[in-house]
């Protein structure tokens, strides 16, 4: 089953605790292209999701942080069986919609029924076959696109120098344009404040003229008397 370059990121987690079951799941998953993480127990897959005795640690700041797209487990195993898990796993806030698939090698009809009603989204007979991975595939993906529109929600909090910056460009770009603005605005102020000097001392100058004028066409019209000087 071949899979596409976006597909061979999915990340598999499985648990088992038989050596050879482990193996051979993950070399079957490694055909499909999938990254694969194998663990032993049902403990230690709470551990590698970061969550303790089934309590959700995600917040931790010590905790890891991991992707995962699937798990996959067994149903029988010492200590927590794949029951248990599965419970753990959906109990969580953190990782509650990845997709769980149990595997056996008893057909039991009511522990199947229990698992699925549980949430499980298959039940696999052993030996796991690989025509069975096909039937995964659209679990992988509808969890991996969910995790990339977390990932773009929750990016502008987590990456300051980045995309922080990114999505804050658009902002600034506003911000100088409306600065542009009131630059064209102050010019405009400024000019207006200037035309009222400028028309006052226009004025001032016609008021000026005027005067020179009314005094000239006075000094026309006023009657001149010549002297006479009168011989004794």
């Amino acid at each position: 089953m071949g899979m596409t370059a976006a597909e061979s990121q999915f990340h598999v987690l499985a648990v088992d605790d038989s050596s050879f079951d482990r193996k051979f799941i993950e070399k079957l998953l490694q055909k499909s292209s999938c990254q694969v993480t194998t663990v032993d127990s049902g403990y230690k897959a709470l551990e590698f999701l970061g969550l303790r005795q089934g309590i959700d640690d995600s917040n931790n700041p010590n905790a890891q942080e991991v992707e995962v797209n699937l798990i996959i487990t067994d149903y029988c195993m010492p200590g927590m069986t794949g029951y248990d898990l599965l419970k753990k796993v959906k109990e969580s806030s953190a990782f509650k919609n990845i997709p769980v698939v149990i595997m056996s090698s008893e057909n039991v009809p009511a522990r199947i029924s229990r698992c699925l009603e549980e949430g499980a989204e298959e039940f696999f007979l052993k030996p796991v076959r690989l025509a069975d991975l096909n039937k995964l595939k659209p679990h992988m993906m509808k969890t991996k696109l969910n995790n990339e529109k977390l990932q773009e929600i929750e990016r502008p909090s987590k990456d300051e120098n980045g995309t922080v910056a990114s999505a804050v460009q658009p902002e600034i770009k506003d911000s100088t344009e409306v600065g542009s603005k009131i630059l064209t605005l102050q010019s405009e102020l400024e000019t207006k404040q200037v035309h009222p000097q400028v028309i006052q001392q226009e004025e001032q100058t016609l008021s000026n003229n005027n005067k020179r004028k009314t005094m000239e066409e006075t000094d026309i019209s006023r009657p001149r008397f010549k002297c006479i000087t009168t011989a004794v």
